[in-house]
This record gives structure tokens, sequence and C-alpha cells, in this order.
């Protein structure tokens, strides 16, 4: 029987997301956890994007170059991945099959039910819509992070 910790797909949005997740999420962990950690480049559908790919992208390393120091620390096998999509609750399930994940981990980002009513919370999506159990770490009170996932 698989366990639902042996291949955690992860979903960060930037470097001070990254620490908040993995802190939250390493008391789970062992070394027989993998963790694909993600990023995904929200693109705006044919709308202006707030931010040039290439920005999203440094951005994203930045966060892999974090999540992978503690990760390593910890002798955690980790993978990393930019994904791309105009839905980043339908982007962070695809990723998930794609790469074979037992589970979704992800921080919640915060944010009310009015906010989720009116923006279709990415949160709420991927705990409703998701073919794989999902797991929504505590916020641990930690820092405000203002990005969407």
């Amino acid at each position: 029987m698989t366990d639902l910790t042996d291949r955690i797909l992860v979903p960060i949005s930037s470097e001070a997301d990254a620490v908040a997740t993995y802190d939250a999420l390493s008391g789970y962990l062992d070394t027989e956890t993998a963790l694909v950690v993600i990023n995904v480049i929200e693109k705006a559908g044919g709308g202006i994007d707030k931010a040039s790919v290439e920005q999203r992208r440094e951005v994203a390393e930045e966060a892999f170059e974090a999540i992978r120091g503690l990760a390593e620390n910890d002798d955690v096998p980790i993978e990393t991945a930019i994904h791309y999509g105009t839905d980043v609750a339908e982007t962070i399930t695809a990723a998930a099959a794609e790469h074979d994940a037992t589970t979704v981990a992800f921080r919640s980002r915060g944010g009310g039910r009015i906010l989720d009513f009116l923006s279709g919370s990415v949160r709420t999506k991927l705990v409703t819509n998701s073919d794989r159990p999902v797991i929504v770490l505590p916020r641990n009170g930690a820092e405000t992070d203002t990005e969407t996932a």
C-alpha cells in the first residue's frame, strides 16, 4: 500500500512561502519522502501579465533554492519544476498527476469566505476538485503572503 507521504507535491509561490511551507511540512517528512516542489506561473489568458515570465522564473528559482537548501539539510529528496497555466488550481492538479504525487500539500495563504467567493479561491478548488488527497498545512502565523494559492 502506498503511504500518503511517499511523494508529496508542494506548490510554492515565493522564497518566503517556500521557507514557511517547508517549516510547516518538515515535521511530517523523513528520508523516504520525496518532495516535488512546483511553482505555477499564472498566465493572464490573453490579458496583460503583472510581471514578465522571466521575472516570474527568477522568483521561482529563488524559492526553489530556499526550499532545496532546507530539504537537503534534512536529507529529504527533492525535485523542482515550473508549470504554466491560466488556472492555478487546475495546473497544480495536473502537475500532481504528471509527477505521480501521492498527495498535494500546501500552506494556505489566508483569505476569508467572501474573498473565496469572489476570487474562486485556489485553496477551495484544490481541496474540492483534486483527484488525490490534499493536505492543508497550518499557517503558524509566520508572515502574511498575499500571493495566490
